[in-house]
């Protein structure tokens, strides 16, 4: 059976050369290659080494479009606009886009979605199969209950991480939205300071926590008169999120144009 050639983008960073040793451990799979921005001191170094494993004999890249004329798949966990360019990309050359990337505004969402009308793009806030069955268990509770339950959503991130809430913690409110039957955008609350008066009924609330070197922790408050439920994801090590997109990169092969997430790598 043919590898799949698989390449990451922002190779250097802490996610990059996670990626990199799962990529290069995995069955089936060959590190295609990866790449820095421009200018970067990492550009031409060896793939192995950057990541603490034996020389691979591939050399980080600044040329995406060199990345991708030699890769089946690409995964990209940097930050939305290298995320986007890398989606125009991967569309043009009908490969597979595995998106890790979180903080993407509207625009960058609809420019994602026209890539996917060419290529197979996985795109999910969290690449982990413990986060994504809490994300189904989430919009199952919120289904199940009514709005008498408030729900909150707390997560706490290491203190290099530059957009909040996480992408993890809006996935799990768009899940507890969709249980509920509400439009997010409407019914969410990011921030609470000074006299904000009583809750509001129906208010999807989220509390963002940052310090240390925390990969990543979720909590799902729902609270109710005389009772609470909380359900929560503590991620311990980084590599939950490379094995999820190693996954899902392989789902792709020969799926056909289309946005998906997790959820469809996992069928849940």
């Amino acid at each position: 059976m043919t590898e799949i050639r698989i390449a990451v983008t922002g190779a250097a960073g802490r996610m990059g050369r996670e990626l990199v040793r799962v990529v290069s451990a995995a069955s089936g799979c060959v590190l295609s290659g990866g790449t820095e921005p421009p200018g970067s001191s990492h550009i031409g170094a060896d793939l192995g080494t950057l990541a603490g494993l034996p020389p691979l004999g591939v050399a980080v890249t600044s040329d995406p479009l060199e990345l991708v004329a030699r890769s089946d798949a690409v995964i990209d966990f940097t930050v939305p606009a290298a995320s986007v360019e890398m989606a125009g990309l991967a569309a043009n050359a009908r490969i597979v886009h595995v998106i890790g990337t979180t903080g993407f505004n509207d625009s960058d969402e609809a420019a994602i979605k026209a890539a996917a009308r060419h290529a197979t793009v996985i795109k999910a806030g969290n690449m982990s199969l413990g986060v994504n069955l809490l994300t189904a268990v989430t919009r199952r509770i919120a289904e199940a209950l009514d709005a008498d339950f408030d729900i909150e959503i707390v997560e706490m991130h290491h203190r290099q991480k530059v957009d909040a809430p996480s992408g993890t913690a809006l996935m799990l409110g768009a899940a507890a939205a969709e249980g509920r039957g509400v439009d997010l955008k409407t019914s969410s609350v990011r921030a609470r300071d000074g006299h904000t008066g009583p809750r509001r009924r129906g208010d999807i609330g989220f509390a963002t926590l940052r310090g240390g070197t925390v990969v990543g922790e979720h909590t799902v408050v729902f609270a109710g008169e005389g009772e609470r439920i909380e359900i929560t994801h503590r991620a311990e090590d980084r590599s939950i999120f490379a094995r999820g997109a190693v996954k899902a990169a392989q789902w792709g092969q020969g799926k056909g144009p289309g946005l998906f997430n997790m959820s469809d790598v996992l069928g849940l």
